[in-house]
């Protein structure tokens, strides 16, 4: 009995820690960046801990990223980062019917910079089922 709810409460402690930080992945599966949902602000971080964008609720629900430069990147969505062109350039896992690579340690993560003014959010494109050929480290380093 004791070991069942102690592996109950272990079980809990596990999905509880990695609700907090949403992995992103690239089009070849590899861990490149997360959101930490532990942070009000949303921050992306990339995998070394550096800050190059957050989350902000936009049109219909739907989170815009905006980089700390103040431009609108594109869309988080249903798991999926999607560019202004609505191709994918990352997805969290289970997101897409893609397999993903063993997630490696993280760097430390940095100071978040001061947010410049955001740019108007454009009007969200269909979203495509294909990915971008921008890889989802330059498309979010575009927001710093």
């Amino acid at each position: 009995m004791k070991l069942t709810v102690l592996t109950l409460i272990l079980l809990f402690l596990v999905a509880f820690a990695n609700a907090q930080e949403i992995s992103l992945f690239d089009a070849n599966g590899e861990a490149r960046a997360y959101i930490d949902a532990n942070n009000r602000e949303l921050p992306i971080y990339l995998w070394d801990g550096e800050p190059v964008a957050y989350l902000k609720v936009g049109r219909g629900n739907v989170y815009s990223i905006y980089g700390f430069n103040g431009n609108h990147l594109g869309w988080y969505e249903d798991g999926l980062v999607i560019d202004h062109d609505g191709y994918i350039c990352g997805f969290a896992k289970g997101a897409v019917s893609k397999a993903t690579a063993y997630e490696p340690y993280k760097g430390y993560k940095q100071y978040l910079p001061y947010k410049s003014y955001a740019e108007y959010e454009p009007y969200k494109p269909y979203r495509q089922s294909y990915f971008s050929n921008t890889p989802l480290t330059l498309f979010l380093r575009q927001g710093r």
